[in-house]
């Protein structure tokens, strides 16, 4: 199976008898057709090797601070706040502003963090506990109290569930 970006090396391609010949982007669809044509492989074989293909996220988040760019490990990271066309990213020692959408963050670092609110993601292992406090009109409300951060982040109604899975595992 040939893959490219461009489409002149096809006829190439077919003379050493390739199986397909796909284009970059590569969706996961026609991938899966082009692995049926090779028929050696079992369906469990082809989804193993398309789950290998998956892109890794990023090791570190780029941001552009004081006329330098910094990459920051996202091993660091302690939680993204989403803010206007920003996201805030937190640090046990800063703060930096990213200029990316939560949504693509969260999809992209899903195994290290959790969404607690619709404009924030924290870091799994920074999750001290959650503290149910008063809110102003009297109703109890669940925060996240985070490892080695005073502060304390609001957990919506809407992702209260986190805070019992997350209790259990």
């Amino acid at each position: 199976i040939f893959t490219t970006a461009y489409d002149i090396h096809a006829i190439q391609a077919f003379e050493v008898h390739a199986i397909d010949y796909l284009l970059k982007p590569i969706r996961q669809t026609r991938l899966l057709q082009a692995l049926t044509r090779i028929g050696t492989l079992t369906p469990l074989q082809q989804e193993a090797a398309l789950r290998q293909l998956r892109p890794r996220s990023r090791t570190h988040l780029s941001v552009f601070a004081r006329g330098r760019i910094r990459l920051i490990p996202a091993s660091d990271v302690v939680y993204l706040h989403a803010e206007l066309k920003y996201v805030t990213i937190r640090t046990h020692e800063k703060e930096y502003l990213l200029e990316e959408s939560l949504i693509h963050l969260e999809e992209e670092f899903s195994e290290r963090f959790v969404r607690i609110h619709r404009s924030c993601l924290v870091a799994k292992d920074c999750i001290a506990g959650f503290e149910k406090t008063p809110e102003e009109n009297g109703e109890a409300r669940w925060v996240v109290l985070l490892t080695g951060v005073e502060e304390k982040l609001p957990v919506s109604r809407r992702q209260l569930h986190i805070v019992r899975e997350l209790e259990r595992g």
